[in-house]
């Protein structure tokens, strides 16, 4: 017996899905946001300089220091209060001032102080404890430009 050839069947055996179009969201009335006067910040007044500070700008003064710059670092860093850049005119010169800053210091009853790099007088350190100074000579000052790393312009 031959077997019949299959009809080949019209309709579709797949199941047709019929999407609705996605509805949009309804637009809810925009809320009036009610407008908030514009409050300046307070302005950040600069701490008076304590007495510690006064001395050392006094003594690199009297010891014709150049270029002294103060950097307030009270809450910027934990290790210092502020920081006092000066230039000497040379080595011998930024020894010098640092030698009797360090002196004046120990005489107004702070202590003895470290000094770093006194030895080549290129850059000394003096560890005032609250406040750091830096005294350079001017090309050493330009090469290291603390200034610039605390943006102090």
């Amino acid at each position: 017996m031959k077997k019949a050839p299959a009809k080949k069947s019209t309709k579709k055996n797949a199941k047709q899905v019929i999407r609705k179009p996605a509805k949009k969201p309804e637009k809810k009335p925009a809320k009036k946001l009610a407008v908030k006067k514009a409050v300046a910040a307070p302005v950040k007044k600069p701490a008076p300089p304590s007495d510690l500070l006064k001395r050392i700008l006094t003594s690199l003064d009297d010891d014709k220091a150049e270029n002294i710059v103060t950097i307030d670092l009270q809450g910027r860093s934990a290790l210092c209060d502020a920081a006092v850049i000066a230039s000497g005119r040379s080595s011998r010169h930024v020894s010098a001032m640092a030698d009797h800053l360090a002196r004046k210091l120990k005489d107004n009853g702070y202590g003895t102080r470290p000094i770093n790099g006194q030895g080549q007088g290129d850059w000394v350190l003096v560890d005032a404890g609250d406040v750091i100074v830096h005294v350079f000579r001017p090309e050493v000052r330009d090469y290291y430009d603390l200034e610039g790393m605390w943006s102090v312009q």
